[in-house]
């Protein structure tokens, strides 16, 4: 054991973490040399917009949608003050990826880290980015991420400072879903008895554009130009073309933004070299397409080697669920081609929706790049969150371990730092659910389940386990794919497995030697998948499914760290449940 700037250092596998809390936290290492503050004034309301050619209502900042690409580069500090200028409903912005590190009131999680800012109100997030990568912020109230709100954020390496790989351009790609319905209809739909679901949505879009009954797949036989779909909704949905030259190496930036879809993306005739996953880099592994899901990110290196006088198709399409929607497409454009030539092969073909050897092969390529740090060689606690659909007084939900998360009204973060224990349940949440009974392959016996909202209390610096298993859903014969997200941490996907997870037969396939960092990871249908992380980052951390719908039907859990280790909070973050009657002078 030794120390870094005053901190308690275990083994070589905290080394990393414990230099980046010393860097932004404590001025004892001055590694911000050159670090800048970029400041940004953003105001959030609903405009009218033609995504995919068919006028709609979306949630644009600054009248922009998607919105403005944040840019910055490792140690900089980002200053959003943040107006919300919708007339009825709160707003928050969630940082996807982004640790922060002794910000933890900047997380952007309604009721978890913050108060929703109400109709009127200015919120400043202030924080500093970590670690270079591709990654998104979007909200992180209600359905309002399916509203459109939500936007690219890349952060750069620090001057001086040289990727593990090579490119001579760069290109970013924001995916996501979109449905002509609008959130609130969606929402009530979810709170009806009986149950009313919006079903899939009608476009996919990339950089939010997509094209709606003007889709440049079905027109490819006619010889259509891109123009025909420019004229339909203006130059909102018209396609954003990738404009690249022969003979270069691009690194493609994706990243997923959706509600609901897990989607497959390739280009024409071009392999690509995958390199990053959520902000870490990952052993270069080469693929025709790859699978992403809502709230993964990744980079990949395109080569433009094919024959440089045509342009090349680039589709995405959904995966996990039978296919309603058209493909996403949009066109590479190689230089000094027209962009307006369509390519003279069709677009690639998605893979078949529940073709899960296809997901798994491609999952299992990723592992993390030679001389990452390797996870801690034991866990100190282990929770096993079993993914059910239940009922709850007739109304459908999601639950773990029979609990479906309602968030209370007092943030979190302010009512564990003060001690409001009538603030939320105080009851500790369950570890772990009857294995020995429960058939993951069925629907429940019974399904009636609870509504819940504790919070896994984690000792500080501790390792924790998680095993996330899927099971039946309501229907039989129905297990869904899960993309699960981890806020304020990084997480070792140690693996994946089909059936029940039994640490007897199953402990020996964990990957110890070189598991990939993500802050995603999906749980395949009827499977498991285990995760590890160290709880050192002093905060109150949302984990939930990141498929919109789901978590808003109770698909999360929240974990608290090291929260007396915060010197103070700021009162914009505490001003509502009760420490706001607190603020406010009012007893409680």
């Amino acid at each position: 054991m030794g120390t870094t700037c005053g901190l308690t250092i275990d083994p070589i596998y905290r080394y990393v973490r414990a230099l980046v809390i010393c860097f932004i936290l404590l001025p004892c290492i001055q590694l911000s040399l050159g670090a800048k503050t970029r400041h940004f004034k953003w105001e959030v309301e609903y405009k009218y917009w033609s995504p995919d050619c068919i006028e709609n209502i979306v949630m644009a900042i600054n009248g922009q949608f998607p919105g403005p690409t944040i840019r910055a580069k490792v140690g900089d500090t980002i200053n959003v003050e943040l107006t919300n200028k919708l007339s009825t409903e709160g707003v928050v912005i969630h940082w996807h990826g982004i640790h922060q590190i002794g910000t933890p009131w900047a997380d952007g999680t309604a009721s978890i880290s913050q108060c929703a800012i109400n109709p009127g109100e200015t919120y400043n997030y202030r924080f500093k980015v970590d670690k270079p990568g591709t990654y998104f912020y979007h909200g992180h109230l209600g359905m309002q991420r399916s509203a459109g709100l939500y936007g690219s954020l890349i952060v750069d390496l620090a001057e001086g400072e040289k990727e593990p790989f090579y490119y001579d351009g760069e290109l970013n790609l924001l995916l996501s879903d979109w449905w002509h319905k609008n959130t609130h209809d969606q929402e009530i739909g979810l709170f009806t008895n009986p149950f009313r679901w919006v079903g899939e949505s009608q476009s996919l879009l990339i950089n939010g554009r997509g094209q709606y009954n003007c889709s440049l797949a079905a027109k490819f036989s006619s010889n259509t130009s891109i123009s025909q779909c420019k004229l339909r909704g203006t130059e909102q949905c018209a396609p954003k073309i990738l404009h690249v030259l022969p003979n270069k190496t691009y690194r493609l930036r994706l990243a997923s933004a959706t509600s609901l879809a897990s989607l497959n993306l390739a280009i024409g005739n071009h392999k690509m070299l995958v390199v990053e996953a959520d902000g870490n880099y990952v052993q270069p592994f080469e693929v025709d397409d790859l699978d992403i899901y809502s709230g993964e990110s990744y980079s990949v290196l395109l080569t433009t080697n094919q024959d440089p006088s045509n342009n090349y198709w680039l589709s995405i399409g959904v995966r996990g669920r039978l296919p309603q929607t058209p493909q996403g497409l949009t066109i590479l454009n190689y230089k000094p081609n027209s962009a307006s030539k369509l390519p003279i092969s069709a677009p690639p073909i998605t893979p078949v929706w529940n073709d899960y050897n296809h997901s798994k092969a491609f999952t299992n390529k990723i592992l993390a790049l030679m001389g990452t740090p390797k996870p801690p060689v034991n866990h100190d606690r282990r929770i096993i969150l079993l993914n059910t659909q239940n009922k709850i007084n007739g109304y459908t939900k999601w639950a773990l371990n029979n609990v479906s998360l309602v968030l209370p009204p007092t943030p979190y973060l302010g009512s564990i730092k003060y001690g409001f224990k009538n603030a939320f349940d105080q009851k500790n949440p369950p570890e772990n659910f009857d294995s020995i009974n429960y058939d993951v392959t069925k629907p429940p016996v019974n399904p009636n389940s609870t509504y819940g909202n504790g919070v896994y209390m984690l000792g500080f610096n501790t390792t924790v386990d998680v095993i996330l298993q899927n099971a039946n859903a309501l229907s039989a014969n129905v297990s869904e794919i899960h993309p699960w997200h981890l806020h304020g941490h990084d997480f070792w996907v140690l693996g994946y497995g089909d059936g029940k997870f039994s640490a007897d037969k199953d402990e020996k396939k964990l990957n110890l030697k070189n598991p990939p960092l993500r802050n995603s990871a999906i749980i395949f249908p009827y499977g498991w998948t285990a995760l590890r992380f160290v709880a050192d980052n002093p905060g109150v951390w949302a984990f939930h499914c990141h498929i919109e719908p789901h978590l808003h039907m109770g698909m999360g859990v929240v974990f608290a760290e090291g929260v007396d280790r915060l010197s103070t909070i700021p009162n914009e973050g505490l001003t509502c449940g009760l420490t706001g009657k607190m603020f406010s002078g009012q007893k409680n």
